[in-house]
């Protein structure tokens, strides 16, 4: 039911916002805009049809909308289907998206070589039997997969079959407390790591490249994970706490479970070529994502472009185009190219800057500290958050607005708009209250391991405590590193 009135809905939305006089601080071409975020926020939020058929749609609007619209540069004449096409598909031409992109490619590499299996099982072979030593290991390996795995989605389903297997083996019941906490930790702690990491998530993508779009500022891997990183482990303590507080497995040690990661990763074999090869260039690009701005200036989408050339290369052998492109998500590669599109177009507009208007009055941010700020736009992307089920699609269409909001209240006092912006971005990864709220949850939640009131029993004090800690780092931490003012 959810689902077919969704897209009514959404046309419902835009058409009688475009029957409504356009403002007189809004361009037509704002105004339309304005109408197809909504839209788009509408049937984002329903998962009316799928994110690329979505994409198609929100498409087509824009060509047609902004292209019978007035001119922005030359309001006599009329922009054009062509012009306003060239606007829908600008975002296809993003580093950000070369980025995610190659970013799926070394995704579908580890799952075709079986690394990230390895690598998973060899941590958990380390930890042994006590169920709070898994719990610990399957936290701890979200945590190391989120350095080399670069989708949160990918992360997930390496996990998910891993910790069935053993779940089978040790013979404990699919619907215990025991199968239900180590589901749901792999889901949560890989969304933890989508703010600890740059490269761990879709979502920062497309903030980074508004942030280098309309702040002309680009922001390093090791920045990022200075700044994200302590976060991201406090939290990922806090949530192994949680867990055993609140959904206390049924056994402290589970008998002959050791044996079995052993076994299984036994069953793997001697590591092969490919996986040397896989992961050496995997290490040689952490290297070179971490020293960005410090041993050279090679932005983290060239170097990961290069890396994706080479395990291509006829020779080097780690996977050929016809392997990687089946496991490859290109809904998700199109959803994020036309989000970008979405999120510059309101901004060009100035269809954000008007909303924008509209938040911080509501709001009176103007006249608040950027604390206050901090604490008033988080609270508000957590809220929202709970209508969508993609970080990138609440990305996409908020992330513009922050900055809007951000830089308008600038004027009035001074603010560090790049830094504030990031640690908003940070809310966005959040998304740990309903198992529809992410990908990764769905993922998790398929299992059948725990219901949704489990997930969100769980969900609420883990953001609650979140959005606690941003506030504290934001008061701290972060205000030392001048992120915050």
């Amino acid at each position: 039911m959810r689902k077919k009135i969704g897209l009514p809905l959404g046309l419902l939305t835009l058409l009688f916002i475009l029957l409504l006089p356009t403002p007189p601080d809004l361009s037509t071409a704002g105004h339309r805009m304005l109408a197809v975020l909504v839209f788009s926020v509408v049937i984002w939020m329903f998962e009316t049809v799928s994110y690329p058929v979505s994409a198609a749609i929100i498409i087509s609007l824009m060509a047609f909308l902004l292209g019978t619209a007035p001119n922005m540069m030359n309001p006599d004449k009329v922009l054009g289907t062509s012009g306003a096409l060239k606007m829908a598909m600008s975002g296809f031409s993003s580093p950000a998206l070369a980025l995610v992109g190659a970013a799926l490619f070394i995704s579908a590499a580890m799952m075709k070589t079986g690394l990230d299996k390895r690598l998973a099982l060899f941590i958990l072979s380390k930890i042994g039997a006590k169920t709070k030593n898994v719990l610990a290991g399957v936290i701890l390996v979200g945590f190391i997969l989120s350095f080399f795995v670069p989708s949160t989605t990918a992360r997930v389903s390496c996990m998910v079959p891993i910790v069935m297997g053993i779940i089978s083996a040790f013979g404990v019941p699919l619907k215990s407390r025991f199968s239900a906490v180590m589901m749901i930790a792999i889901a949560q702690a890989d969304s933890i790591w989508n703010v600890g990491i740059k490269t761990a998530a879709a979502q920062n993508m497309i903030a980074l490249d508004f942030i280098e779009k309309q702040l002309g500022t680009t922001v390093s891997w090791l920045d990022w994970f200075i700044t994200a990183a302590p976060f991201a482990a406090i939290m990922s303590v806090i949530l192994y706490f949680l867990l055993l507080k609140l959904v206390p497995p049924e056994m402290d040690e589970i008998e002959g479970g050791q044996a079995t990661v052993a076994r299984e990763l036994k069953e793997l074999g001697p590591m092969s070529l490919s996986e040397k090869k896989l992961l050496g260039v995997s290490l040689v690009l952490l290297l070179l994502w971490s020293t960005e701005k410090i041993l050279h200036n090679f932005d983290t989408s060239s170097t990961t472009m290069a890396a994706i050339t080479i395990m291509m290369l006829p020779g080097i052998g780690i996977m050929t185009w016809k392997e990687a492109q089946a496991k490859i998500g290109w809904g998700t590669l199109i959803l994020f190219g036309v989000g970008i599109s979405l999120g510059s177009a309101v901004l060009s507009t100035k269809a954000a800057a008007w909303i924008a208007h509209v938040i911080v009055d509501v709001f009176g941010l103007y006249h608040t500290s950027a604390f206050m700020i901090v604490a008033i736009l988080a609270m508000f992307l957590i809220v929202i958050h709970l209508g969508f089920a993609s970080a990138t699609a609440l990305a996409a269409a908020m992330i513009p607005i922050v900055i809007s909001v951000l830089q308008g209240a600038a004027e009035h006092s001074q603010l560090n708009v790049v830094g504030m912006t990031l640690i908003l971005q940070y809310v966005i990864c959040f998304g740990f209250i309903l198992p529809v709220n992410a990908p990764q949850n769905m993922v998790a939640f398929g299992t059948e391991t725990f219901e949704a009131k489990t997930f969100i029993k769980t969900g609420i004090p883990l953001t609650l405590i979140a959005y606690s800690l941003i506030l504290l780092m934001a008061s701290t931490y972060w205000k030392w590193l001048g992120i915050i003012l």
